[in-house]
């Protein structure tokens, strides 16, 4: 987790939720993280499994040039990764466990961004596990950010982060031809992400 803003969420994700899973989505107080808000987003997850924004911070909508509320999930990344990437939300809501995804955006002329997002799963007032409140944030800030818009982004990495740890965990490989989501689904189609678990533990 390179991302300043990522890692001020999975902390205080981790401290709201204390020793369950998760914590509820009524839980998240936004006066209590106001430095984050134009940096966040949040997902909610459709009937047929896939996630669309409820909400977008004004960075993470300047980013793409575009108000994204109601727009899908896969809406953001590039033709030949939209479906796949349809699937990491409701993987992360199915395992109740925080990922970081590594990506690069490109604008309409070429230029490239790195940038990293955080999804961590909510529980609604009934125990349903049906949002994702999440971050996206550049990890350089080049004179065009903000600008000119990303047009779309290109997974590099998937790390499934657990919180429960206190020491790092080993990497998981992922096979030759093989893809993150498709290794969390027991399946090998696809290009390959690399796939890793990362220590998220507290150390309160």
């Amino acid at each position: 987790m390179r991302s300043k803003t990522a890692m001020e969420l999975f902390q205080y994700w981790n401290t709201v939720r204390g020793d369950r899973p998760l914590p509820r989505r009524d839980e998240i107080a936004p006066t209590e993280i106001p430095s984050l808000l134009p940096d966040l987003f949040m997902l909610q997850r459709q009937a047929d499994g896939t996630s669309r924004f409820r909400l977008a911070g004004t960075r993470v909508c300047a980013l793409f040039g575009a108000e994204l509320r109601d727009r899908q999930f896969s809406a953001l990344w590039q033709e030949s990764e939209k479906a796949e990437l349809a699937c990491v939300p409701e993987q992360m809501m199915t395992r109740c466990t925080p990922m970081l995804i590594s990506a690069v955006g490109r604008s309409a002329a070429g230029d490239a961004l790195q940038v990293e997002l955080l999804l961590t799963p909510l529980a609604s007032a009934d125990g349903n596990i049906d949002r994702v409140l999440g971050t996206l944030s550049p990890l350089l800030r080049p004179p065009w950010l903000h600008m000119t818009p990303v047009i779309s982004l290109a997974a590099s990495g998937l790390s499934v982060l657990d919180p429960t740890m206190n020491s790092p965990l080993d990497d998981l490989r992922v096979p030759p031809g093989t893809t993150a989501v498709g290794v969390m689904n027991g399946r090998a189609p696809g290009r390959m992400l690399h796939l890793r678990v990362l220590d998220g533990g507290r150390r309160d």
